[in-house]
């Protein structure tokens, strides 16, 4: 079975990454041929600076493997150190309508955030299509706010097999059971991200252990002192058991049950110390790993090698049945 995922090159990863990625990225490497992709590509599509997309890259591989990604095992690399990936999207756009382009519900939510709105961003979803579909993937492991985005890669391929023969695996999502959706600890109608919403209410993978234990502290929650998962009735504090629920391993029932009488308060300080033993560990080896950027490079190049061997038939197929005249 091959494994597909990639994440963006852009940010302090957040609790809501390690949520509804990176843990996934650990527990799902072990089922088969995992490929693991920095998106770089992808991260030039909205506003951006050279030097952070640089530093982004790097700090995107340390913390895959820091949160349990064994580069012996999985295969992980740069977007943009595989050229088939920029083809295949190209490829791939013939065969995906501006129509479901324009429908895309992360398109109009970032274009609505932004004066100038690149092509790139509008094409985006073609190019993830391109980097799941090289690689023939079976499951990909994802947060349910791609899932839109996954669902078009299936159509993509679709087409593209009726339109040209057998050429792609339709590849399935893998969500998370818990925690799939992080809210913002200020804003607990708005996702997790470090690019909207209150910065208080952000939990970055790198944060201190006291600023982790101080933004729990101070997460809004709702009237009333029950600790219940009711995301509609109470949303803040339903965020709250399903992080601890991320964090502890135990259900979200479980976690109601095991503070049934508890207070706000005091259930507020218990996941954020919860948050911080979780990533205690993977703070120290990212650490280590920032620090010794050559060895982060080769691991990159091993993996790049890797990835451009197991893309190219796939790639070398699309051409063939798209009619291209190949070279002799």
């Amino acid at each position: 079975m091959r494994i597909f995922s990639g994440i963006r090159a852009s940010g302090d990863k957040t609790l809501g990454n390690y949520s509804g990625g990176y843990r996934q990225y650990a527990a799902t490497q072990e089922q088969g041929e995992a490929v693991f992709c920095i998106v770089d590509l992808h991260s030039i599509t909205t506003p951006y600076e050279p030097t952070g997309l640089h530093e982004a890259t790097l700090a995107g591989a340390a913390m895959l493997f820091a949160t349990g990604i064994d580069p012996e095992h999985s295969v992980v690399f740069a977007q943009s150190h595989v050229p088939a990936h920029a083809e295949a999207a190209w490829l791939l756009s013939a065969v995906t309508s501006f129509g479901e382009l324009r429908r895309m519900t992360q398109f109009k939510d970032k274009s609505a955030e932004q004066e100038f709105v690149s092509a790139g961003l509008f094409g985006y979803p073609v190019l993830m299509a391109g980097d799941i579909l090289l690689y023939q993937t079976d499951i990909v492991p994802i947060g349910d706010d791609q899932r839109q985005h996954l669902e078009l890669t299936r159509d993509i391929a679709t087409r593209f097999n009726s339109r040209y023969g057998q050429t792609f695996t339709l590849p399935n999502g893998v969500y998370p059971e818990e925690g799939a959706r992080i809210k913002n600890l200020q804003e607990p109608e708005r996702l997790m991200s470090t690019s909207a919403g209150n910065p208080q209410g952000v939990v970055r993978i790198v944060d201190e252990p006291d600023v982790i234990r101080e933004k729990f502290k101070s997460a809004v929650t709702d009237s009333g002192r029950e600790i219940r998962h009711d995301p509609a009735a109470k949303p803040g504090i339903s965020n709250l058991i399903e992080i601890m629920s991320v964090a502890s391993g135990e259900s979200a029932s479980a976690v109601e049950a095991g503070y049934d009488g508890s207070g706000y308060g005091q259930f507020k300080e218990a996941v954020g110390e919860a948050v911080v033993v979780l990533f205690a560990p993977i703070q120290d080896r990212y650490r280590e790993l920032r620090a010794d950027e050559d060895q982060l490079r080769r691991l990159l190049a091993d993996g790049a090698e890797k990835a451009r061997e197991a893309s190219a038939p796939t790639l070398e197929a699309m051409y063939e049945r798209m009619g291209f005249v190949r070279p002799a």
